[in-house]
């Protein structure tokens, strides 16, 4: 094909000239990046027609344009031209493989036999892992919900945490016999990169999920990166859970942002959940999967005097620093969802976020109770009367059970009885020096909490939501002890 001045458009007369016409085209689009490498958006500008005899790539600052009448015919030519490559009737070069496929993938991500070429490509190290997932950020923003497009940036992804895995290997062989200094800043360099990575890979997904709603997609690609990037770090998790509350309160109907954030919530919940092993003979059985405790020897003779150990008293802290967290993620939780659901009625989104997080509690509360009862522990519980928040100690607790979090055993400390959870009671000197405790999540200030919505709120769609909850909250957490 041409394009005459006069702006009509011609089919070519022969094969080999539709191949120069069409590759000038792929070339225009690689030259565009080798001009800018800073390239941060595609996209198709609507032009029905060729108007000058110029080339339809466009490169504005940072955005690169292809003009819409050019892809019904660059886009058949280029997908048929590599479907013959793969069964081995045409040949190409590896430099015209990576300008086609790069062209092809910017038009359509989710031509899978592209994204294998350029694995292929990958592997024989004429591409670099970066470089693809730059193509692969660039053609999310034309199709952020593209399937084909999230698969490979995880199978990149992995051979990145391939690679970190050899390097340290490496170094541990090495350390058994002198260490290599280029070992080490080859390690630390790519513990960098990780989390360079890592960081980009959060942007990446965060624009995705902007440019489309409910983007199931890029959300579980988010999941996925932090549960094989970030596997045991807090801070991360803590992080990103402190980012997502603007973003929510930004986007009250999206389910799958919503998922995401039960998702780190969870996990946090489980971190905090974790505890050094029970040092009782009858909870040694959970130390196989638990950081051995080094004070066993020494909390057992301490037992046997009546005196508590440094090491115990050390390890009660931890223990309640944490429940205290425990506590205040599920009140700030809580407190989210009551703001946004009376800020914007009418979201069903809200009201299902506020059932999994207090079924959350529940679920936590009931597990507690099952391990005490089993462990026949006695827990006598009643509130200070002066402030409902801080708990009043009984004798004895179970404090350090295994606690099931999404089907995973957790060493805990003890959680509430009734309305509160406890901690250990040698902190008990800790409620006299005046801490506030956040209230958790209860029963009966669910129902007040529906009982305040029904009453002050006109919204029909509010109304039955709020109906629909009071009926879970008598149907499925009434009915359980």
């Amino acid at each position: 094909m041409c394009v005459t001045s006069s702006g009509t458009l011609k089919m070519a007369e022969s094969k080999e000239e539709v191949d120069v016409l069409v590759m000038r085209v792929v070339k225009d689009i690689t030259n565009a990046f080798k001009r800018n490498p800073n390239i941060d958006e595609i996209g198709v500008i609507p032009c029905p027609g060729a108007r000058y005899n110029r080339s339809p790539i466009v490169l504005v600052e940072n955005k690169l344009g292809v003009e819409s009448w050019c892809v019904k015919f660059l886009l058949p030519y280029v997908h048929n031209k590599l479907l013959l490559y793969r069964q081995r009737k045409h040949w190409l070069d590896r430099e015209t493989l990576v300008d086609i496929t790069c062209t092809l993938l910017l038009l359509n991500p989710d031509f899978t036999t592209a994204w294998n070429v350029r694995k292929e490509l990958l592997q024989c190290g004429v591409l670099n892992l970066e470089k693809d997932l730059y193509l692969g950020k660039l053609a999310l923003t034309k199709f952020p919900k593209s399937p084909e497009t999230w698969i490979h940036r995880r199978w990149v992804l992995q051979q990145i945490l391939h690679q970190f895995s050899a390097v340290a290997r490496s170094r541990k062989q090495h350390h058994q016999g002198e260490v290599e200094q280029a070992d080490a800043e080859r390690s630390q360099q790519l513990s960098d990169y990780l989390a360079r990575t890592l960081h980009q890979e959060m942007k990446v997904c965060s624009d995705a999920a902007c440019r489309y709603p409910s983007n199931y997609n890029a959300w579980s690609h988010r999941i996925w990166v932090l549960q094989h990037m970030a596997k045991g770090n807090a801070k991360v998790f803590h992080d990103e859970l402190s980012s997502m509350r603007l973003w929510v309160s930004m986007h009250v109907s999206d389910h799958s942002g919503f998922h995401y954030r039960q998702f780190l919530f969870k996990e946090l919940i489980t971190e905090l959940s974790q505890t050094p092993a029970c040092t009782t003979t009858s909870s040694s059985k959970h130390q196989s999967n638990t950081v051995p405790s080094s004070s066993s020897h020494h909390h057992n003779h301490g037992q046997a005097n009546g005196e508590l150990s440094g090491a115990e008293a050390a390890g009660g802290e931890e223990r309640w620093l944490r429940f205290t967290k425990i506590l205040q993620l599920f009140h700030q939780e809580m407190e989210l969802c009551s703001d946004l659901i009376q800020s914007f009625p009418g979201h069903e989104t809200l009201w299902s976020h506020r059932r999994h997080i207090f079924y959350l509690w529940h679920h936590l509360r009931r597990e507690h109770q099952q391990h005490c009862s089993s462990n026949g522990s006695v827990e006598s519980v009643h509130f200070n009367n002066s402030d409902p928040c801080l708990p009043e100690v009984g004798a004895q607790s179970c404090a350090g059970q295994g606690v099931s979090v999404n089907g995973q055993k957790h060493i805990n400390e003890p959680m509430e009885v009734d309305a509160a959870s406890l901690p250990d009671p040698h902190d008990s000197k800790r409620l006299k020096r005046g801490i506030m405790l956040p209230a958790p999540p209860a029963l009966l200030s669910e129902h007040n909490f529906v009982s305040s919505i029904l009453d002050t709120c006109a919204n029909p769609e509010q109304r039955r939501f709020a109906m629909a909850y009071k009926k879970w909250l008598d149907t499925v957490i009434g009915q359980q002890p």
